[in-house]
């Protein structure tokens, strides 16, 4: 080991109840949003409403996955950070497809998202589609 490589931090991932705990936290913050912009624009079609939950929650996520935060508002809460395989922070378009790739995540009872508990890297699924990291700040 080269003494560069012993004063590398070895990343810390943020498992499965942590993540679940942020996006709570995300939850309680879109979904009144959500409500009202609903009843604003008078949405009673189901599918029309979950079309307009997705344009607002997809740029929240993403943008705030791409910003120098590097995570949304639970995330920041909790101290995690959304990474690339190398260390660096995501672009846009990667956390467009982490947002997306969600949906793959909760097909099947939504074993994609319990991946992140039992994957060596944390990982769940849409994570390992993406390929981000979520971690702790150290």
């Amino acid at each position: 080991m080269t003494p560069e490589t012993q004063n590398e931090a070895k990343p810390i991932y943020a498992g499965f109840w942590k993540r679940l705990v942020a996006y709570i936290i995300d939850l309680l913050l879109l979904l009144p949003l959500m409500f009202f912009i609903g009843m604003a624009l008078a949405i009673t079609d189901e599918a029309v409403a979950r079309v307009v939950g997705v344009l607002l929650a997809w740029p929240y996520f993403a943008l705030c996955e791409s910003s120098t935060w590097q995570g949304t508002v639970g995330k920041k809460v909790l101290g995690l950070r959304v990474i690339d395989l190398n260390g660096n922070p995501i672009l846009f378009g990667t956390a467009s497809v982490r947002f997306f790739s969600k949906f793959i995540s909760g097909l099947i009872f939504g074993i994609g998202y319990f991946m992140a508990g039992f994957t060596e890297k944390k990982q769940a699924l849409h994570d390992k589609i993406a390929g981000c990291l979520v971690v702790s700040k150290q």
